[in-house]
C-alpha cells in the first residue's frame, strides 16, 4: 500500500519516470568494481526536458530502502548523509551536477563514466554529507538518477540491478607451502631452480675460463725483454802475446 501511495504523490508532483536504468560502463579499461567502488555510465541523453537549473544527483540505496524510498527526503539531510550509510541512512546522494556537464549526444572520444565511491578525504566529514566516499562493504547496492527543481523532485531514472563489489581475498585462503593441491608446483619451483643454479655456476666458470685465456693470450704476444750478455775472460785460458824475435 505504501508503495501505491508514494507513486501516486509522486504522479500528483509531476515527477517523470524516465525509462532509463543505470549500467555500469562499456569500458575496457577494467576496474569496473574493487573492493569500495564501481563505475557508472553517465546518463547522456535522458534529461532531455529538463531546465538548466536543475540539479541531477546519484542516489546510492541498499535493495531493502528501494521499495519504500521517499524521494521527498532532500540530500545533505541526516536520512541522506553518507557518513550514516548504510547505519542510520540506508542511502545517500552524491555526485549532484546540472544537465550541461551531461551533454546529448555524446562527443566523440570522450569518456562518460561516474566512479562512485572515489572521494577518500571526506568519509568522516559530517559537513560534507554528500561525499562521494568509499562504499563500506560489498553490497549489493542499487542506483539510480533522480533530478530536483529547488527540493522539488522533477525526474527519475529506474533502479539499477543490484551492484556487487569485489571482496579482498583473505589470508587464510592463500594456499600455504604444505598445501596437498600446490606440492607440483613446489616440485616445478624447485627443479627450475637447480636448474638455474646449474646454468648459472656454468656461466661464471665460462667467464673464469675465457677471462684466464685473455690474460695469458696477452703475455704471448708482449714485448719481449732485452737480454744482457756478459763476457768473462777466464784465469787460465788467455791470448799469449807473440814471441819477440
Amino acid at each position: 500500500m505504501l508503495p501505491l501511495l508514494l507513486l501516486l504523490l509522486a504522479t500528483a508532483h509531476g515527477l517523470e519516470k524516465l525509462p532509463y536504468t543505470p549500467t555500469l560502463a562499456h569500458t575496457p579499461l577494467g576496474g569496473l568494481t574493487t573492493t569500495s567502488t564501481f563505475v557508472l555510465e553517465q546518463p547522456r541523453c535522458v534529461f532531455t526536458k529538463l531546465g538548466d537549473d536543475a540539479v541531477i544527483w546519484l542516489v546510492v540505496a541498499v535493495p531493502k530502502a528501494v521499495e519504500n524510498f521517499n524521494n521527498s527526503v532532500g540530500p545533505g539531510t541526516p536520512e541522506r548523509a553518507f557518513q550514516g550509510f548504510p547505519g542510520s541512512a540506508d542511502a545517500y546522494m552524491t555526485l549532484n551536477t546540472t544537465i550541461l556537464n551531461y551533454p546529448c549526444p555524446k562527443p566523440p572520444g570522450e569518456i562518460t563514466v561516474l566512479r562512485v565511491g572515489s572521494e577518500t578525504g571526506c568519509i568522516k566529514d559530517e559537513m560534507r554529507p554528500t561525499c562521494n566516499g568509499p562504499l563500506p562493504g560489498p553490497g549489493p547496492y542499487r542506483v539510480k538518477f533522480l533530478a530536483l527543481n529547488g527540493s522539488e523532485p522533477v525526474a527519475e531514472t529506474a533502479w539499477s540491478q543490484p551492484i556487487t563489489l569485489r571482496t579482498a581475498q583473505p589470508l587464510s585462503s592463500i594456499p600455504t607451502m604444505g598445501s596437498g593441491h600446490s606440492a607440483g608446483m613446489i616440485a616445478l619451483t624447485t627443479i627450475l631452480s637447480i636448474l638455474f643454479a646449474i646454468l648459472l655456476a656454468g656461466l661464471v666458470a665460462m667467464l673464469v675460463f675465457w677471462g684466464s685465456d685473455a690474460y695469458g693470450g696477452s703475455s704471448t704476444f708482449s714485448k719481449p725483454e732485452a737480454v744482457t750478455v756478459r763476457r768473462y775472460n777466464t784465469h787460465h785460458a788467455y791470448d799469449q802475446p807473440a814471441a819477440r824475435l
